[in-house]
């Protein structure tokens, strides 16, 4: 049967399930490690991701194209050889990294660009975007979109008189809505022109465990009617799976919870549904009580070398002057090679790598913060299996 997707208890709008790729089957719903460039940063090799259970590693498009370039990494045998990683591994389309350059050319065919490293000009579209992803050799792609901002740039000053401002807020408001619409326009023709790409180079037909599978994106900002139009565009699409775009850049996280309740359980039941570049602990937890399966976020590993542990009771900030002898782990509940239940390094040594600069510690953290996020995800499946994840989810709000 054609089929990725097995749904295997539900708990309120929680979902739990199995999402079968040709690299092996992944219980949901579940965290992506960030390899951006084909790496976890702090030295954290595929070793310490099998250590700590990691299931799905996710690379950058973008930055792979500008580094080594994907005719490298195909001569090499793909992503899955270059890096040693046997683990599924999905690559986004670029459109992200695209909308953060400021300097660029979107166009109806596609996006003129400078390379952060030398300045080069790169031209990117649907076609490029799904070619590149066919030589770096990821299980899971994305269809190339158009990510809009949360809000204008460089608006104009607001009026100061208070009698005006409504109006400006409403023309601002407007001008938004536009370049948004704009935005759905664009990311439902890219889409089609990257199935057909995709199809171009295997048989749609085949089963999702035998090829690469391609997912659709949903974009539309915090605009209700401009995220069902691109609901209805982008579900009309024979993609392996649903990804919301657009609600990590910028909006506050009550916007991006009122989207999700208008939109994520309107996804396909049958397909996994991703909520790209979120979040905090407390963000996926929101989002999988209303109905998401897959996440990314650079939150664990970026906040780990600054030095901000996640613990099971909060966030945990560990250059602070009281952990300086403190002989407890990060946290004895967690299983990972850093605390070890309570057998692992102290606060007050973790304490000292990070405040004498010791990459070493940028790399513990790391481990430590990603086994949480994985923690995480496995914990709210056993809650969605027993039925329980509302109550659960009340509590573990209260603490972290």
């Amino acid at each position: 049967m054609n089929k990725n997707f097995d749904l295997k208890s539900t708990s309120g709008q929680a979902r739990a399930g199995v999402l079968k790729t040709r690299r092996g089957e992944v219980q949901t719903p579940f965290f992506m490690s960030v390899a951006t460039r084909a790496a976890i940063k702090a030295g954290v090799g595929m070793e310490d991701l099998e250590a700590i259970e990691a299931p799905v590693v996710l690379c950058n498009t973008y930055h792979l194209h500008l580094k080594p370039g994907e005719a490298l990494v195909e001569k090499m045998g793909g992503l899955h050889e270059f890096m040693k990683c046997d683990k599924p591994m999905l690559t986004d389309s670029g459109g992200f990294q695209v909308f953060s350059i400021k300097r660029k050319k979107i166009t109806d065919e596609g996006v003129w660009f400078n390379s952060h490293i030398d300045g080069k000009r790169i031209w990117i579209d649907a076609e490029r975007s799904i070619d590149i992803q066919h030589k770096l050799g990821a299980d899971m792609i994305m269809a190339f979109d158009e990510c809009p901002p949360s809000r204008l740039q460089n608006p104009m000053e607001p009026p100061t008189n208070p009698a005006e401002l409504k109006g400006w807020k409403r023309r601002q408001e407007r001008k938004l809505y536009f370049k948004i619409r704009t935005a759905v326009e664009r990311t439902t023709a890219w889409a089609k022109r990257s199935i057909d790409a995709h199809a171009a180079k295997y048989d749609l037909s085949l089963p999702p465990t035998q090829r690469p599978q391609l997912f659709g994106i949903v974009q539309g900002g915090c605009f209700k009617d401009l995220r069902e139009q691109s609901l209805k565009e982008i579900t009309a699409l024979p993609f392996d799976g649903f990804a919301l775009g657009g609600l990590a850049v910028g909006e506050p996280s009550e916007a991006m919870y009122k989207v999700l309740d208008e939109i994520a359980e309107k996804l396909p039941a049958d397909k996994p549904r991703y909520l790209m570049g979120v979040g905090s602990p407390k963000d996926l937890i929101e989002a999988v009580a209303r109905g998401i399966d897959m996440f990314d976020c650079v939150f664990p590993a970026r906040n780990a070398r600054h030095g901000t542990a996640y613990t099971w009771n909060g966030e945990l900030r560990i250059t602070n002057q009281e952990f300086e002898a403190s002989t407890d782990v990060l946290d004895v509940s967690c299983g990972c090679p850093v605390c070890q239940n309570g057998k692992g390094y102290t606060r007050a040594y973790l304490r000292h790598l990070m405040t004498v600069d010791e990459e070493l510690g940028k790399r513990f953290m790391t481990i430590h913060n990603l086994a949480f996020y994985h923690d995480l995800m496995r914990t709210m499946r056993e809650q969605i299996m027993a039925d329980n994840f509302e109550p659960w989810k009340a509590a573990a709000l209260v603490k972290l």
